[in-house]
């Protein structure tokens, strides 16, 4: 390059072909520019337009459970204690089902299922690969009285981690759905 030269630029192009021709030319090439500027501007107000539909639609479409909650680690902190205080239900313990159950399964293996479960349930990208409630809750013979306190392990772990109430509510209705596979008649 040439000291003092400038380098080419397309959008100069018309300027120095202004200089270059008659009046005549000018004018078409002010029309040309124009012309471009308003091609400009309308291809800018048709990105913006999209931009704010695409982000209206984001803003409307509304938040999963699962988000809802803070994804699966808050949700695994939030099984973690639950599963911890079904653990030391003396409740619970006193059904010999149950009691065999937990010497057969490692708690951090139940912790999981759980997590996968509430994960997928709410919305979120976790898939649960364990039995189906029915299957896994089958010869455990559980009663209603021991359900009301496995629910109220529940919702004192809801509370302790400060779920909103709306959220405490959907989770609830989810839990309560199992029972009919849980609980024996």
């Amino acid at each position: 390059m040439v000291p003092g030269q400038r380098v080419w630029n397309p959008f100069d192009r018309p300027r120095v072909l202004a200089v270059a021709h008659d009046n005549a030319a000018r004018s078409r090439v002010k029309e040309v520019t124009m012309h471009r500027a308003v091609s400009y501007l309308f291809l800018g107000m048709l990105v913006m337009a999209r931009l704010d539909v695409s982000t209206a639609s984001a803003q409307a479409a509304p938040k999963s459970l699962y988000d809802r909650l803070g994804g699966v680690y808050k949700i695994a902190t939030v099984v973690d204690d639950f599963i911890e205080r079904l653990l030391v239900n003396d409740t619970l313990n006193a059904n010999p089902a149950i009691s065999e159950a937990r010497a057969r399964v490692p708690k951090a293996g139940l912790k999981f299922h759980v997590t996968a479960l509430v994960c997928e349930v709410t919305g979120g990208p976790c898939k649960y690969t364990g039995r189906t409630m029915k299957d896994s809750h089958a010869q455990l013979n559980i009663n209603e009285r021991q359900w009301q306190s496995m629910m109220t392990d529940f919702q004192a772990t809801l509370d302790k981690y400060k779920v909103p109430a709306s959220e405490q509510h959907e989770l609830i209705k989810i839990v309560e759905s199992t029972k009919k596979d849980i609980v024996r008649p």
